[in-house]
């Protein structure tokens, strides 16, 4: 199919009809509105259900219903929303159904703005509702990508029967840019063994997520770490730039990891041997390739538009062999190339240590930078 100029938001929605979505809840809230809005005038017009709720709580309780159905379900929401949506998301991951989120990141804490932000990293890659549970997060940093990703979002969510988000932040939702979209697919025909169906006749399901007895629980919950293994085995996506010779890595995802790409050319351009991994997967997130990065490079940078979330999983990796350093922009501000040039140049030509925490000296620099 040819190629169309499409915003982020609506792109998004699109993608997700054509990959087979039955059925959308959701509540009004910027950067992510136009989603919405595309889907509650595409969704009648296809004889699927489209329901804007009375609030957050309300539409993701909705998703939980529709899910156990068997159906390709799905909502959207930015920070504050998808804050208020945790409880659920907690009780569908509970009960073992799959579901697609979208969560179109703003500045935050609090209702902040409604500019681009990846404050969101830790409710979302770390599981911001109760209990022991993951998400499977999957970060895009073009319209082009979110696209597919959200197409993939659906058969992730079912073939691990898993909550899948696709996470990106407010400019990705709002910018406009070249995309071709999928086919549409056809409606799923076949009704999941395990879901409520009403059919006459048929074995009675019950699904829940409750379970009062201590013992069966922790069966559930091991059943669903052995499930994210397996998902940790088969699922971690990247993508790597100029790292076949690069004597340094930056580790960037989304918007983030876009604007670091091009500072890693240009850096690239002034003889500077850097290459950028960026994260598609930021959960389950790419440890095993960040160890074998520390035996290949000499140090990382870490950018990203918060204050240093993902900072910690690419710690945890590295483990304090190879020196980190960091640069972000929090509260809606999106760094500029120049910007982590700049940073590229501190630490290629900075004192490389393993002492202290990279965030303290990023600190230190924005405190100068910004007062």
């Amino acid at each position: 199919m040819a190629r169309e100029l499409i915003k982020g938001n609506t792109a998004v929605a699109e993608a997700a009809l054509r990959a087979g979505l039955e059925a959308y809840f959701g509540y009004p809230i910027t950067p992510q509105t136009e989603l919405l809005e595309h889907l509650s005038a595409r969704m009648p017009e296809l004889n699927r259900a489209f329901v804007q709720a009375e609030s957050e709580l309300g539409a993701i309780n909705m998703v939980y219903g529709a899910a156990c159905t068997g159906k390709r379900v799905m909502s959207s929401s930015s920070s504050p929303g998808v804050s208020l949506m945790m409880e659920g998301i907690s009780y569908i991951a509970g009960t073992e159904l799959p579901a697609v989120i979208v969560d179109v990141v703003r500045g935050g804490p609090g209702l902040g703005n409604i500019a681009p932000a990846q404050g969101d990293y830790n409710q979302i890659v770390h599981g911001g509702g109760h209990g022991d549970y993951h998400l499977l997060v999957l970060a895009p940093a073009s319209v082009q990508e979110a696209v597919d990703l959200t197409v993939l979002a659906f058969d992730l969510a079912e073939k691990y029967r898993i909550v899948v988000c696709v996470l990106m932040d407010g400019s990705l939702g709002q910018m406009m840019e070249p995309a071709e979209l999928p086919p549409f697919m056809p409606l799923k025909t076949d009704i999941p063994d395990w879901a409520v169906a009403g059919i006459p006749g048929r074995k009675k399901n019950i699904l829940t997520s409750i379970n009062l007895d201590p013992p069966a629980q922790e069966v559930t919950n091991l059943r669903l770490m052995t499930r994210w293994q397996e998902i940790e085995a088969n699922e971690v996506r990247f993508k790597e730039y100029f790292m076949d010779d690069a004597e340094y890595a930056v580790v960037g995802f989304g918007t983030a990891g876009r604007v670091a790409l091009s500072a890693v050319r240009e850096a690239r351009e002034q003889g500077i041997k850097i290459g950028l991994l960026r994260p598609i997967t930021v959960a389950p997130f790419p440890v095993k390739k960040i160890e074998e990065l520390t035996s290949k490079v000499k140090a990382f940078l870490v950018v990203e538009m918060n204050s240093g979330m993902m900072l910690e999983d690419v710690r945890l990796a590295v483990s304090n062999r190879k020196p980190i350093e960091f640069f972000g922009r929090m509260g809606g501000v999106v760094p500029y190339p120049d910007e982590v040039l700049d940073a590229i140049h501190r630490l290629v030509e900075g004192q490389l240590t393993l002492e202290g925490h990279p965030r303290d000296r990023w600190l230190s620099f924005m405190r100068e930078k910004i007062g």
